[in-house]
């Protein structure tokens, strides 16, 4: 493992920083923009009270919406990739701010737009529907709103909850800033006394270092630090359980739970079957710690252990070209126009893609594809980071494609279907690389990392889901989220979910201070949904080759033009069953097998 260097934000070479002048040429530009957008209130106004009163006057008001959408989302979008960029910067910290307030003054102009919406007769909705044969592209998003009328309020109250949304994001970044800005770490020291840097960027890094001593270190160090500041973190996660609990009742949802899934139109049942299903399938996992234990060679087996390589040659070292190269070969199976669009990301600096001081941890994509999505790496040159570049631009192209056949109404996707295609992409590189070879030691390693995709995405998010129910469940039993309490149920679900060969003791018992997911409303079943889901989609594309491909594609370009589940069947993959989770399950299960042959 070399040496980890990490530069201030202006010694990075540009080519690996992505290039933002494509939404605003300057910060200027950005100010001007910005303050002509301060007249979208007014202008929302100016529709109060007149939703019903004519087709033309309803598609004026949609129209401006989505005006403000776009115009909203690039504002908004420059502020927040240039803040997480260096998350130290007070101009993009306060820039961000300012993006917010002025949204959070928007939701509260159009607040009378629901009530209004949804006050108006069906009959009538109909017959402006065939007098302006144009608002029928707004169908959808209406239907949507109007499916929940029974949780939105009158125009007052509307309009109280908008003016609460900037107060109610404010433990989200509380928790964030403390994280990536305030938070040092002491470096760290290997078995021969060499010093290591210790961030949160690179705290993985060296979990997967083949020292141990640096690893239980690093480990020891980490979980010390955050064990200072366990009570801050803990009163964030109560304030954010709070702010979900007040919505949810505001809008008379029978839990927090229900609020966030009925957003996004999927069955409540979907998100407990999904932690049934790997219940019934924790001996899997536990067969998988157990040749863990047994391939270091270790008689305890410790969670600094849980990231280390099976193999030596799963730390080979793998450059951002050489990661690239890798991507495109392996999702050519999806065709020429896709990897046309990947081209296209790299060359014209979608991406930022080393860490720097400062900078926002972890990996996303932004989201918005107008004029096309970024992509926030801290890239490592190792194979982890090979696949979460195409992980990430699974998300950017999922964006591209929804947008480039989506009206704005419709063309952002729910964040049910967010980690499909990202994951899909993951399924598809991994199938490639062990297509690629016979020799036993390379494929000990795709299979360990594949393994290991496993047992992070399907069975450790379903703990975390786990985790953030039983919170939503303890908060509104009226319990307060101590730093105790959480510690004690994240150890004893850690324990379930690994079993007896694995030490859960007071470390790990503190990993949910460093899970920001945590903040995003029930969010983190989705990556073990989406991970079974693309399992079944990568293997249809591989078997049936060009009609999947489409179907895939059709997929990705539907945005939110229906409902969650519907929208999976268009590919080939129905999520209302177990069958996908039971699936891939069966395929972690058959590759623990084929490990366990591998070994001496």
């Amino acid at each position: 493992m070399k040496t980890i260097t990490i530069p201030e934000r202006k010694d990075v070479p540009e080519e690996f920083t992505w290039d933002l002048t494509p939404i605003f040429a300057d910060d200027d530009a950005w100010k001007r923009a910005f303050d002509a957008a301060g007249a979208y209130p007014d202008k929302l106004k100016a529709f109060e009270g007149r939703l019903g009163e004519s087709a033309q006057t309803l598609l004026a008001f949609e129209r401006i919406n989505d005006e403000i959408g776009l115009e909203m989302g690039r504002i908004h979008g420059y502020a927040s990739l240039k803040s997480d960029q260096d998350t130290g910067n007070s101009l993009y910290q306060n820039m961000r701010g300012m993006a917010v307030g002025l949204s959070v003054r928007i939701g509260g102009a159009g607040a009378f737009a629901r009530p209004e919406l949804l006050s108006l007769p069906e009959e009538t909705l109909e017959r402006f529907m065939k007098e302006e044969p144009a608002l029928e592209e707004y169908r959808r998003s209406l239907e949507q709103l109007r499916r929940r009328r029974a949780h939105f309020l009158s125009p007052e109250g509307e309009e109280l909850l908008a003016e609460a949304g900037e107060m109610a994001g404010g433990a989200d970044h509380i928790g964030s800033t403390l994280r990536n800005a305030d938070l040092t770490f002491p470096s760290v020291t290997d078995s021969e006394g060499r010093s290591w840097p210790l961030t949160n960027g690179s705290f993985v890094t060296l979990l997967e270092s083949s020292d141990r001593e640096l690893r239980r270190r690093a480990f020891d160090a980490y979980y010390g630090r955050m064990g200072e500041l366990k009570n801050t973190i803990a009163a964030t996660l109560d304030a954010q359980m709070k702010q979900l609990r007040f919505f949810a009742k505001a809008r008379k949802y029978g839990s927090t739970l229900e609020a966030a899934l009925d957003r996004t139109e999927v069955p409540e049942a979907v998100y407990g079957s999904l932690i049934d299903a790997v219940h019934a399938n924790l001996d899997k996992m536990y067969r998988y710690v157990a040749l863990r234990k047994r391939c270091l060679g270790v008689e305890e087996l410790q969670m600094y252990d849980v990231y280390v390589p099976l193999v030596p040659e799963a730390g080979t070292e793998i450059s951002f070209e050489q990661a690239k190269a890798a991507v495109l070969e392996a999702l050519a199976v999806l065709g020429e126009d896709y990897l046309a669009i990947l081209r296209k990301g790299f060359s014209e600096r979608w991406i930022d893609v080393y860490e720097n001081r400062g900078k926002r941890g972890g990996a996303y994509s932004s989201g918005g594809a107008r004029p096309h999505p970024y992509v926030l790496l801290n890239h490592k040159d190792n194979l982890d980071s090979q696949f979460t570049l195409a992980h990430e631009m699974g998300h950017a192209l999922h964006s591209w494609y929804s947008v480039q056949h989506q009206p704005v109404s419709t063309s952002r996707y729910v964040i049910f279907v967010a980690e499909v295609a990202s994951t899909c992409n993951e399924v598809l590189l991994m199938r490639h690389l062990l297509a690629k070879t016979s020799e036993r030691g390379e494929r000990a390693a795709l299979i360990n990392y594949f393994l290991d995709k496993f047992k992070g995405t399907l069975y450790r998010q379903t703990m975390f889901a786990e985790f953030e129910r039983e919170m939503g469940r303890l908060s509104e039993a009226g319990q307060t989220l101590t730093a105790d309490l959480l510690s004690e149920k994240f150890r004893a679900l850690n324990a379930l979910y690994f079993g007896p060969e694995m030490v859960s003791d007071g470390r790990i018992a503190l990993e949910w201070t460093r899970i920001p997911h945590f903040f995003y409303n029930y969010y983190v079943f989705q990556y073990a949904t989406g991970f079974s889901a693309a399992v079944a989609l990568a293997n249809r594309i591989l078997k049936e080759g060009d009609p999947a491909v489409r179907d895939y594609k059709r997929f990705l370009s539907a945005g939110s033009s229906q409902d969650p589940i519907s929208l999976l069947k268009i590919a080939g993959v129905d999520m209302s069953t177990p069958g996908p989770v039971a699936s891939a399950l069966a395929l972690f299960d058959e590759l623990i097998g084929e490990m366990e042959a591998l070994q001496p």
